[in-house]
């Protein structure tokens, strides 16, 4: 009898210790939604957005946003308020290789010799292996070489593929047959 009572005892505080171990770790936050379908957008030409002296594409956008294409190096960015960024970051850039970041800046960061041209919504422009676009709220800006990019707008801000899918991805799971 007093053995079944130990028994008893045991399998009843198992049981409610594995709940409260459970409810401790919060569930994952769902992943951000994916980024717009730009490739569809009507193409603009480049060089009517060009700034100093060429060496970038610079574009405005949404309420606020200001993004450029670096053609020395390739880098790409936008700068302006975007709602849901984390801890409060006005910036997003990314280079040709590997994802882009938000950051912080107490000024502007992109300007050019000239005023940025308005992006037409439903447009995009594209430079190397980055391509920007708009649907007239939302900017969404997209590396094809690693498929990483960035989405900003009033709805939330957030980075598309943060890990490159094809280098960092589960166990068993192979990137050409998904």
């Amino acid at each position: 009898m007093r053995t079944r009572g130990l028994l008893f005892a045991v399998a009843a505080a198992a049981a409610l210790s594995v709940p409260a171990v459970a409810a401790a770790e919060p569930p994952p936050p769902p992943p951000p939604p994916p980024a717009p379908n730009i490739g569809g957008y009507a193409l603009v030409k480049p060089s009517e957005y060009a700034v100093n002296d060429g060496s970038m594409y610079a574009f405005t956008a949404g309420a606020g946003i200001t993004c450029v294409l670096s053609r020395t190096n390739g880098s790409y960015g936008c700068s302006g308020v975007f709602p849901g960024a984390p801890g409060g970051a006005n910036v997003v850039s990314g280079g040709q290789v590997g994802a882009p970041g938000f950051a912080t800046a107490a000024n502007a960061v992109y300007a050019g010799d000239k005023p940025a041209l308005p992006l037409p919504a439903n447009s995009r422009i594209s430079f190397q292996h980055v391509t920007c676009g708009t649907d007239g709220a939302l900017v969404t800006c997209q590396n094809s070489f690693d498929q990483s990019g960035f989405v900003v707008g009033p709805g939330g801000s957030w980075i598309v593929n943060p890990t490159n899918p094809l280098l960092d991805r589960p166990e068993g799971r192979n990137p050409y047959f998904n």
